[in-house]
């Protein structure tokens, strides 16, 4: 009787401890992450176009390769997945991102920080403050809120393939130049 009721146990305790590491959540880093990522790679595109690094095809194709991850993207945003599915997309963001850079590396790259580079930094600054405590809570989602407002806005100007204006740009540059004053003041 006490083997039934100890091997009982252990089985539920085994099936509680299985699902706690399988549950599924939502995962707003990861969708940050990937929305950092899919900005700096359309820049990158961008930028490539403009120089002559890439040429038309070029740049459409991966074009087209960022729509698809985009559109994956946008089936995970926001809804309760894996980590592993996040991870997934990462990956494929982290292999276009190195292609598109094997590929505009044949020219000088622009010498300025771009908005997509920089959104990118902020994100780490603003998880580095808050994981080590620099940054009061309050003021971390007041920080992250702004960022991710802009970040949004930035993919918005940048989505279908779409090169932002210089005044769109500029508008996101003087936004980010403003988050990361007050960001600086916390230090």
């Amino acid at each position: 009787m006490k083997k039934i009721i100890f091997m009982t146990m252990l089985m539920v305790s085994g099936l509680s401890m299985f699902s706690g590491c399988a549950t599924i959540q939502t995962w707003p880093d990861s969708e940050r992450s990937a929305e950092s990522k899919m900005v700096v790679i359309q820049e990158n595109i961008g930028d490539g176009l403009k120089t002559g690094a890439l040429s038309p095809d070029q740049s459409q194709m991966f074009l087209t390769t960022l729509k698809g991850i985009r559109t994956d993207y946008t089936a995970l945003r926001d809804k309760k997945v894996h980590q592993e599915e996040w991870n997934a997309l990462q990956g494929r963001l982290d292999v276009l991102g190195e292609e598109v850079n094997r590929a505009v590396s044949r020219t000088a790259r622009i010498e300025e920080p771009r908005n997509g580079e920089r959104i990118y930094t902020l994100q780490r600054k603003i998880d580095d403050e808050r994981i080590s405590g620099r940054l009061p809570q309050a003021e971390g989602r007041d920080f992250q809120a702004r960022l991710d407002s802009i970040r949004s806005d930035y993919m918005r100007m940048t989505d279908e393939g779409r090169y932002a204006t210089h005044e769109e740009r500029a508008d996101v540059s003087r936004r980010l130049d403003s988050l990361e004053t007050d960001l600086n003041r916390f230090r």
